[in-house]
């Protein structure tokens, strides 16, 4: 990466947050202030409005230029944050529609140039168009995965708040389903992660027995690693991890199988890291792996002009 980019640089194109400095991890802060001054340049190379903090500003209420946004009318008008028709058409459809107790940020999916489930729409809205396409995709990325694609979901979860899978809220950013032969699915379920960095999260007590159940039953973890996660920055991914296991445990028997993946950029050394240090907790890593956006756009499957345009976009250094 090239020289720190200076304050004045990032004011400039009103860039400056005090929320993208990580205490004691400069790397990562600096990671977090280019990606952010990236999608600043990518808006403002390609003529669009800056938006602002908050989203949506409140008549006659403060409010100041935030460089990585749209302004939300100017975006919803224009798709502007998605880059192919298969992205655009992906997010119109999964903001169509509300799946039980979901919690879902319209305004950030549409404005926020940074937001990671913006990104999922873009990295994978044309598989969802072309199932067949995701089905190379998938195979290519994953090539012990069976069966074959017959749907991607975005931001989904098989049941928010349902004891009969994990009882919590987390979803997977995307979600590929395959058709078994034997009548059964399986499931990529992927985290999509851009501008975020890792930190350390809370476990509520009241899922934790059952948090652990599914991780005994699993025979994946290494003995008292749920545990161990809780109140580190592990403890998401985890969570998360775990949706997946409670999917293949499912009384219905509908999930034979599964893997849940981590998707993050190369120059994130927070997820390099965390991923690491979560897969040393498994005595089992065959349902769970992490891969780089940079791998995912350099297998080719994806099609080539929208590849560019996710490089040009996204990547930075």
């Amino acid at each position: 990466m090239s020289e720190p980019l200076s304050r004045e640089e990032l004011e400039a194109l009103h860039c400056w947050e005090a929320d993208d400095q990580v205490p004691g991890r400069p790397q990562m802060t600096e990671f977090r202030r280019r990606l952010r001054y990236h999608q600043a340049q990518w808006r403002e190379a390609n003529g669009h409005p800056v938006g602002s903090q908050p989203i949506v500003p409140g008549r006659g209420k403060p409010a100041r230029p935030v460089g990585s946004r749209l302004p939300l009318a100017y975006a919803k008008e224009t798709g502007a944050n998605f880059l192919t028709a298969g992205a655009l058409e992906a997010a119109m459809a999964r903001t169509s529609i509300v799946e039980p107790h979901q919690s879902f940020d319209h305004q950030r999916v549409w404005a926020d140039l940074l937001w990671s489930p913006a990104l999922a729409f873009n990295l994978f809205g044309d598989l969802a168009r072309d199932l067949a396409l995701a089905d190379r995709a998938v195979h290519t990325w994953w090539s012990d995965a069976p069966g074959t694609v017959c749907d991607v979901l975005f931001a989904h979860s098989p049941g928010r708040f349902d004891w009969s899978y994990l009882g919590s809220l987390r979803a997977f950013d995307a979600a590929f389903f395959l058709n078994l032969d034997d009548g059964t699915h399986g499931i990529v379920g992927v985290d999509v992660n851009y501008h975020e960095r890792t930190k350390p999260a809370t476990a509520k007590p009241i899922g934790r027995p059952r948090q652990r159940e599914v991780a005994e039953r699993s025979g994946a973890f290494t003995q008292g690693a749920v545990d161990a996660v809780d109140k580190t920055d592990l403890l998401v991914t985890s969570l998360e991890h775990l949706l997946l296991l409670s999917m293949l445990q499912h009384a219905s028997g509908r999930w034979s199988w599964g893997r849940y993946v981590v998707v993050y950029p190369a120059g994130s050394s927070d997820f390099a890291d965390a991923c690491t240090r979560y897969a040393d907790l498994l005595t089992d890593r065959l349902t769970f792996s992490s891969v780089t956006i940079e791998e995912l756009l350099d297998a080719g499957t994806i099609p080539a002009k929208t590849a560019t345009a996710l490089r040009e976009r996204y990547i930075v250094g």
